[in-house]
């Protein structure tokens, strides 16, 4: 039987225990992506940058859905919400926790939501800003 010299021994103790609280540091490790941008300031309600975002499951990332045009949107990506695990919504520097993924994200004005995450599992998701697909107002998230 090997033994540890006793701060070995106690090292291994707290790097054992630590395992859990590590984990939790993924999401502090996030990557930024491309803003999502619905509309333009040039007065296109229905431009869209950035509307095909490819991410890397088990890595955590804060996408930011922008609203810029004068329409009112509606972001739906019910499967990419069902498949990620969400770390928080952010909308005016308030922050928005819970159990289970959104129905859709809504703009009724110009503005910005952060959705915060930790991308699960991989698939091509396709969101839309619903009602204005055929205006173009749609895209994919895919997971590799």
């Amino acid at each position: 039987m090997t033994r540890f010299p006793t701060g070995a021994a106690l090292g291994l103790a707290a790097l054992v225990a630590a395992g859990p609280a590590l984990a939790l540091d993924l999401t502090k490790k996030r990557e930024n992506l491309p803003d999502l941008v619905l509309g333009n300031d040039q007065g296109n309600d229905f431009a869209v940058e950035n509307k095909d975002i490819t991410l890397e499951s088990g890595k955590a990332y804060r996408l930011r859905i922008v609203a810029k045009g004068g329409q009112e949107y509606k972001f739906y990506a019910p499967e990419f919400f069902r498949y990620i695990w969400l770390n928080q919504i952010v909308i005016e520097h308030k922050e928005i926790h819970g159990g289970g993924p959104p129905d859709h994200l809504e703009f009724d004005e110009p503005g910005e939501i952060a959705v915060e995450f930790v991308a699960i599992k991989p698939g091509t998701y396709t969101w839309a800003a619903r009602g204005l697909e055929a205006k173009g107002m749609t895209g994919t998230l895919t997971v590799k």
